[in-house]
């Protein structure tokens, strides 16, 4: 056998190794196009680290690191010893944990249900109206969200009394625990379209025999739902589930600030406040870079536990 014939038998015994040099001749377009987000996530979240050591130190800006004093674990026994860390830390995940008991299972039904429509322009239409709210941000959804549920002159309260429902108006966003109710409502409204995705997408790629062979056998469609498709997309819920777990000592700013007024400060002041009033706004950069360190070592272990639990149940987690 010459060596030509060698060279061809081994391409031909691994058809999707392809070389370095032959990949970049071909797809140099898109690795050019990638070297922008590299290069960003490489600053950005990598290029960071070496910062971290302002968590050990009494940090100025106008003395930088070289003459700020290093105070060692001071900063983070300030921060846990805080009444308001601790509230913060309480609202935060109470919150998160509601929001994801709420928000989780929302995209997945949503994607079952899109799955079985049959008409495809209905279909389209109902998709993007749904991955709208995802594109809007938190002040325009804030804004709406206050016009529709104002006690007195909001479109959904004047409604309800018009038809009679009620008799005084509802403060959905002006009294602790009916905030509470709308905020994670209009957070599922929010995220639920966006999130469907990843799950139309895992669905898709389900073979069609199995479907057929389910609709031979006399399954309808709730039992093809219950016995095919969550079956064969459980992989890809598991590991959205373990990202989401690594979210729950995570705040959205913008959402607070926006759904939030001073008659629901109670529930309203999570970590991402807590941060931003006593770190950022006073200054105490040592503060908010030690509360951002807390809440990204729990993530981290929250994941690393996630993951290992799906493990032990014969899934194949994340990492």
């Amino acid at each position: 056998m010459t060596s030509g014939q060698k060279h061809s038998s081994q391409m031909l015994e691994k058809p999707g190794k392809i070389p370095f040099k032959t990949s970049m001749k071909r797809n140099w377009r898109l690795y050019v196009l990638l070297l922008l987000p590299l290069l960003l996530v490489i600053i950005f979240s990598y290029g960071t680290y070496p910062y971290l050591r302002l968590v050990f130190m009494d940090y100025k800006p106008a003395l930088g690191f070289s003459k700020s004093k290093w105070v060692g674990w001071t900063t983070f026994y300030k921060v846990f010893h805080d009444a308001d860390f601790h509230r913060a830390l309480k609202n935060t995940l109470i919150f998160n944990v509601l929001d994801l008991a709420l928000s989780f299972p929302m995209p997945i039904i949503l994607a079952l249900m899109l799955n079985e429509i049959r008409f495809v322009h209905f279909k389209k239409a109902s998709q993007t109206i749904l991955y709208l709210p995802h594109f809007l941000s938190w002040v325009i959804i804030g804004n709406v969200a206050y016009a529709m549920f104002r006690p007195s002159t909001g479109l959904f309260n004047m409604f309800l009394t018009n038809i009679g429902a009620i008799t005084q108006g509802i403060p959905f966003l002006t009294e602790k625990n009916h905030w509470a109710v709308a905020y994670l409502l209009i957070g599922v409204w929010q995220s639920m379209g966006w999130g469907s995705i990843i799950y139309l997408a895992a669905i898709t790629s389900i073979d069609s025999e199995l479907y057929e062979a389910a609709m031979i056998d006399g399954a309808n469609r709730w039992k093809r739902m219950l016995h095919i498709t969550l079956p064969c997309i459980r992989g890809t819920i598991v590991t959205l589930l373990i990202m989401n777990l690594g979210k729950l000592m995570s705040s959205n700013f913008e959402r607070l600030q926006a759904l939030g007024n001073t008659e629901v400060r109670s529930y309203q002041y999570q970590l991402s406040i807590y941060i931003f009033e006593k770190g950022l706004s006073n200054g105490n950069f040592s503060k908010a870079t030690a509360v951002g360190l807390f809440q990204s070592l729990i993530g981290l272990l929250l994941v690393l536990a996630a993951d290992r639990i799906a493990k032990a149940l014969g899934e194949e987690g994340l990492l």
